[in-house]
């Protein structure tokens, strides 16, 4: 994982529309950047609907939240649809800034071991500074614990 307090790594993605996000649009504001192992599933369902609840909470704070991961455009259409999410979905299918920020690690499943994106959010601020580090987020609180933070 990254630390605290070093420049959060620039990035460009496409989002849900294949519209290019860069992290150095939203200089000036707080980013929520979160990452997630895949759309549809049940923990990454649970944890973007948590976030899709507490949107308005969030853009009340001036942040944007931002999920990444490594499922196509045309998945991240479906996904935000299906769910009514309204914040940024973005794909990174050659995990560029999925291992840019050190998420994509090793991974044991009933007793197998294999690569994918672990669950983790980094909170960015107004200069592009990481502020917060959440490694190994729970789906069902993730959301809550960052707005929590962010009201201190």
């Amino acid at each position: 994982m990254l630390i605290e307090n070093t420049i959060a790594p620039a990035f460009t993605l496409p989002d849900k529309e294949g519209k290019e996000v860069s992290l150095q649009d939203f200089l000036g504001k707080k980013v929520v950047l979160y990452f997630y192992p895949r759309d549809n599933t049940p923990g990454c369902t649970r944890q973007a609907c948590a976030f899709a609840a507490a949107y308005e909470d969030f853009k009340q704070e001036n942040v944007v939240v931002i999920g990444v991961s490594k499922d196509s455009v045309a998945s991240h259409v479906k996904f935000a649809e299906k769910h009514d999410l309204p914040f940024i979905l973005l794909s990174d299918p050659e995990l560029t800034v999925i291992k840019a920020y050190d998420v994509w690690q090793e991974k044991k499943n009933y007793g197998k071991v294999s690569m994918g994106v672990v669950r983790a959010t980094y909170i960015i601020n107004e200069q592009g500074i990481i502020e917060k580090v959440m490694p190994k987020v729970k789906p069902d609180t993730n959301a809550e614990e960052i707005l929590a933070y962010l009201k201190k």
